[in-house]
């Protein structure tokens, strides 16, 4: 049986929240819990189920500083810059950093709530460097579409090792769970909000690969007049659908299998003759007649039309390139780039 509880000084957060809990009717402890989520619940419960005796002395205390910090008349704005500042206050600069990072990071309450909003090739990517064990467990506690897809783009043979791992999985101690979370938070976690931070340019320069293409180049203009060197910068961060000859022959056959026939036409229709020469040149010579002849069935075609299917295919090299499937020199052909 637990320790009878007489020192007020002593009491965790979770522990006063427990006793509180525990002190009031149960149709009113009935309304609180259903406005937490399942891993507060889970938290409360268990350290309820371990307070053992609490003396009345100590009860006391935690209801007269609980009266006394909501009887404080001063109004309260919690937001992230608040959050901040009070953060710099007591900690390391560094730290706060981390912390806020976290915080700015994917959408959940909980550590696997937040797993749960990651892309999944981007928890594909990470996960198949780690122990099929821990992999299994990780599986284990997010959603299950979102756990089929992430297992479908792990390697077969680390795939299956996960399965049997699952299929042999027990229940699992909470100073594991704990260790866990706490080892996706500092080194997965923290380092994906720090890679997913975009530099301005860059940001401009996908916003302008999105656009009609007047519009861009109107837009282009006026930045070139106003400052002529961020417009060359996002000049050269833009990947547009002529830039497509910075993929090598192996390259430009992976996106053809990847890209809807109709689109090709119709983006190639629109297309720089050294464009149309790349991709014949990556066809058999019978599909290469079928897709002129396709191009040509299409007669006149709406610019605006042949920008958007620019567009999509553009934007499939960019994913075959971020899934490594394909690579994308800079403009100067000698690095890769990744998007």
């Amino acid at each position: 049986m637990a320790n009878a509880i007489d020192n007020f000084n002593v009491l965790t957060g979770p522990q006063k929240a427990a006793i509180l809990l525990m002190s009031l009717q149960e149709e009113y402890v009935s309304k609180i819990f259903s406005l937490l989520d399942d891993e507060e619940v889970r938290e409360i419960s268990v350290v309820m189920a371990g307070l053992g005796t609490v003396s009345s002395n100590t009860v006391e205390k935690l209801f007269l500083e609980f009266a006394n910090e909501i009887s404080n008349p001063g109004k309260m704005v919690g937001n992230y810059e608040n959050t901040e500042r009070l953060l710099m206050k007591a900690l390391p600069k560094d730290r706060v950093a981390s912390i806020m990072e976290e915080i700015r990071g994917p959408a959940g309450k909980t550590m696997w709530d937040k797993l749960g909003n990651i892309n999944e090739q981007v928890l594909a990517n990470y996960l198949k460097n780690e122990y099929p064990q821990t992999v299994a467990v990780i599986l284990s506690k997010i959603k299950a579409d979102h756990s089929a897809r992430v297992l479908s783009l792990l390697p077969e043979s680390f795939a299956m090792d996960v399965i049997m791992r699952l299929l042999r999985m027990e229940a699992i101690q909470k100073d594991v769970l704990d260790g866990l979370e706490q080892t996706l938070r500092t080194e997965f976690m923290n380092n994906l909000a720090r890679s997913t931070r975009q530099d301005s340019h860059e940001l401009i320069a996908e916003m302008f690969n999105n656009m009609d293409r007047n519009v861009e180049a109107r837009f282009m203009s006026a930045l070139e007049e106003r400052n002529r060197e961020s417009a060359d910068r996002i000049k050269s961060l833009m990947f547009t659908f002529e830039d497509l000859t910075r993929l090598d022959a192996q390259g430009i056959q992976v996106l053809l299998r990847n890209v809807d026939k109709d689109k090709l036409a119709l983006a190639l229709k629109g297309a720089s003759d050294i464009i149309k020469d790349l991709f014949f040149h990556n066809m058999s010579e019978r599909a290469g007649k079928m897709m002129k002849e396709d191009m040509e069935a299409l007669g006149p075609v709406r610019l605006r039309s042949v920008d958007e299917a620019q567009a999509i295919i553009v934007q499939t090299a960019k994913d075959l390139a971020n899934n490594g499937e394909i690579t994308i020199s800079d403009a100067a052909g000698q690095d890769d780039m990744v998007y």
